[in-house]
């Protein structure tokens, strides 16, 4: 993989199956059984290429594919004046892989009991940071097994490109990363997948509980389709590094619906879709007069994530196979 094939393509994903990249832009949160609502742009940056670029416009296929295939671009390939105004205006700020991997190995070193499970970190205070992939199969001590690490549940908070998670390049500098040296939390999981087992069934069947265990949410709407695209194309290239040939499109399919479920676009600070709190006017008409009476968002105002009228943003308790608000899963003071 090159620098240049970091910037996946959505015409190529459109190419495989238009069901595909739909399922891709799928909000679950607003949509019904009826009707698919998209995840919206959420971002000023796209708004003078017109009308389907406005902040609140949903991200379309048509918006991304055919002569609109490029506009959607990592940040690494993002002109430096782009980087800097979204920095500016939504705090957006990258992490190089290297401190994704120390922090990435605390939680492991935690869980494992020991360090350097899946790396050793190479500390360089002249020149890069980096590290060495530890060789061989993945121990597990006794009374832990890989399908409990597997199983492990896993957040990226504000998870913009979703380095912690999966590291095809370093979204810093946008070199591309090779699949035995990434560290993100999904990639070693699916490296203990590929380690222990052998039929593509027995492979599918973990990576899918694998991919079920990891969530992540995102703000702007670009940098959550090329999270999603990540992760996707993770899964394609784990398949092919164990089987030597890429996956069918019913097993993309489904890995692209969990994908879409535990990857989605939230106001992380209120748990509700971004910017849909609201400020509700009442007019009461009697006799003589009429008056009006404003009630802001409560949970805006007491700075309350419990309280807010915004749409509150749902994920998938795949253990329990129901559907659940985000929110509940945060304790109230």
């Amino acid at each position: 993989m090159t620098q240049s094939q970091i910037d996946i393509r959505e015409n190529d994903i459109f190419r495989r199956s238009p069901e595909l990249l739909s399922t891709l832009l799928k909000d679950h949160t607003l949509s019904t059984a009826e009707n698919q609502v998209n995840i919206f742009w959420a971002t000023n940056n796209y708004a003078d290429l017109g009308a389907g670029y406005q902040y609140n416009d949903p991200i379309t296929i048509a918006a991304i594919t055919g002569k609109n295939g490029g506009i959607i671009q990592p940040r690494a390939v993002k002109s430096r004046e782009m980087q800097q105004r979204r920095s500016r205006e939504m705090a957006e700020v990258f992490t190089p892989s290297w401190i994704c991997n120390k922090q990435n190995n605390l939680v492991d070193n935690a869980w494992f009991g020991r360090e350097n499970v899946f790396n050793t970190e190479v500390d360089n205070p002249d020149g890069p940071h980096s590290w060495i992939p530890t060789d061989g199969k993945i121990l597990f001590s006794e009374g832990r097994t890989w399908r409990d690490y597997v199983r492990e549940n896993r957040l990226e908070i504000t998870c913009g490109e979703a380095p912690y998670l999966v590291s095809r390049y370093d979204t810093v500098t946008g070199e591309p990363i090779p699949i035995e040296h990434r560290i993100g939390l999904l990639d070693r999981k699916l490296r203990v997948v590929g380690e222990n087992t052998e039929t593509s069934g027995e492979w599918l069947k973990a990576a899918q509980a694998a991919y079920m265990s990891i969530y992540g949410y995102e703000w702007q709407g670009d940098n959550l389709v090329l999270a999603r695209e990540a992760l996707l194309y993770t899964f394609i290239d784990y398949y092919k590094a164990k089987f030597g040939r890429e996956p069918q499109l019913k097993s993309l399919l489904y890995i692209a619906y969990i994908i879409s479920w535990n990857i989605w676009q939230m106001d992380g600070l209120k748990c509700v879709v971004p910017d849909s709190c609201r400020t509700v006017r009442t007019t009461v008409q009697n006799l003589f007069d009429s008056t009006e009476t404003i009630q802001a968002c409560e949970g805006c105002q007491k700075n309350d994530m419990h309280k807010h009228n915004g749409v509150y943003c749902k994920i998938m308790d795949w253990g329990q196979d129901e559907i659940i608000p985000f929110v509940s899963l945060i304790k109230q003071e």
